[in-house]
């Protein structure tokens, strides 16, 4: 089974939420940290939010946020929403499935149920546990503020 870019993104996003919970965060710093085009996550973000996994604030002080907290996100429930509705094989396609074996095949059960025990495996999963302790993670998902990056660059160019 391999994991959509849309999944891995989403996945993406709600890490940077939880590494930098207490405060709004924007579309740029998720896109600069995460390596993703603020297009394609603007779509992601609007996805999370439908889901109820991201509360998000228009305007000048915007910016988005989880809506509940980290420990009470499941990483099964996540990738449910997000890769269910992508189909595995060809003969799980509403419309484009052209198998002619799909009627009397014993794949696509077993298939189903691969997904499934997939899917179950995540589910004691949450999204704390992937961040909780795991300081490489939060060194990349925490982004030094501009106003810092700015001071560094300046630190670095008087060294040099």
């Amino acid at each position: 089974m391999r994991v959509t870019k849309r999944t891995n993104i989403a996945m993406r996003v709600l890490m940077f939420c939880a590494a930098n919970t207490g405060r709004l965060v924007t579309k740029a710093e998720i896109a600069r940290t995460c390596n993703a085009s603020e297009n394609h996550l603007a779509q992601i973000i609007n996805q999370l939010a439908q889901l109820g996994y991201l509360r998000t604030q228009r305007g000048r002080n915007g910016g988005l946020e989880l809506s509940r907290p980290a420990s009470q996100i499941q990483i099964g429930e996540i990738f449910r929403q997000l890769e269910a509705p992508v189909p595995l094989a060809e003969c799980f396609a509403d419309v484009d499935n052209t198998c002619p074996l799909t009627e009397a095949c014993r794949l696509r059960s077993a298939l189903n149920e691969a997904a499934s025990a997939f899917y179950e495996s995540l589910d004691p999963i949450t999204l704390d546990a992937l961040i909780c302790n795991n300081r490489p993670l939060i060194h990349i998902l925490q982004p030094v503020p501009a106003c810092d990056a700015a001071s560094q660059k300046a630190d670095l160019a008087t060294a040099s």
